[in-house]
């Protein structure tokens, strides 16, 4: 499983490092937590370590994986067909995911129905939270800024 100093993602808040796993008592129950640094939030989270294969938290993709998505990301043609509706249904499955190729996908859509019309408000928050998930796990493979990240998303999109 996981041990501390994991480079992990975990879908709800983005990329991070396990800084501890210990017993802490919540709400009157002694458990295991995995204690996750989120550096891209300036936040911990706690995930109680027997829930933690269904949390979604997973490695990080390694620099090849990362690559080979940002390539996907800047030369795959966007599909952007469908109904507004069934797309915002789809990006949200595909958020839930926590799969990097997942949230690239959302980003690179989006970013190209933006540019012939403008997105709605709950499409502009879901590209905004696909673009954070790939900017925090940038940080930890690449060893980069936030800003370096971002600045590889806008590259050629």
């Amino acid at each position: 499983m996981f041990q501390i100093g994991d480079k992990v993602f975990y879908p709800m808040h983005g990329a991070g490092i396990i800084k501890a796993i210990e017993e802490r008592e919540v709400l009157g129950k002694k458990r295991e937590y995995c204690i996750i640094n989120i550096p891209l939030n300036k936040m911990d989270v706690m995930i109680p370590w027997d829930t933690i294969s269904i949390s979604g938290v997973r490695s990080i993709v390694d620099r090849k994986t990362m690559n080979e998505i940002l390539f996907d990301f800047h030369n795959v043609e966007s599909d952007c067909s469908l109904p507004w509706k069934e797309r915002f249904k789809s990006n949200t499955e595909k958020l839930k995911t926590g799969r990097m190729e997942e949230s690239a996908e959302i980003v690179r859509d989006l970013l190209h129905r933006n540019k012939e019309k403008s997105l709605n408000t709950s499409e502009r928050q879901m590209l905004n939270q696909a673009q954070r998930n790939i900017i925090s796990e940038l940080v930890l493979i690449k060893d980069i800024t936030a800003d370096e990240a971002a600045d590889l998303l806008k590259q050629t999109s």
